[in-house]
């Protein structure tokens, strides 16, 4: 009789989680989560006038409808920040760049 080769039982998360590591692209995959959580992350008031455009080495760009809007958020960066991170348990948003 010929014998199996051994087959270890994961889970999918554990197999998607495992191949994440393998590709390198856990960091890059966080940071997307940002785009997804903004609109809870700043409220709807501020999501009708902003659209996240991209996030490069930790600095997210954002662009604002009106020049009265990015000078607002521009003083509110910092809680903006705190928010984003917090809901993702990490440090991924270090800074923000209205334009």
């Amino acid at each position: 009789m010929k014998s199996r080769p051994s087959v270890r039982a994961q889970s999918l998360g554990d197999a998607l989680d495992e191949l994440i590591d393998k590709l390198g692209i856990r960091k890059k995959l966080r940071e997307q989560e940002v785009f997804f959580l903004w609109a809870e992350a700043v409220g709807e008031r501020i999501a009708k006038v902003t659209i996240p455009v991209r996030i490069h080495q930790g600095t997210l760009f954002v662009s604002v409808k009106t020049g009265p809007w990015r000078n607002e958020l521009t003083m509110r960066k910092k809680e903006i920040i705190d928010r984003i991170n917090g809901s993702l348990s990490e440090e991924i948003v270090r800074d923000i760049k209205f334009q």
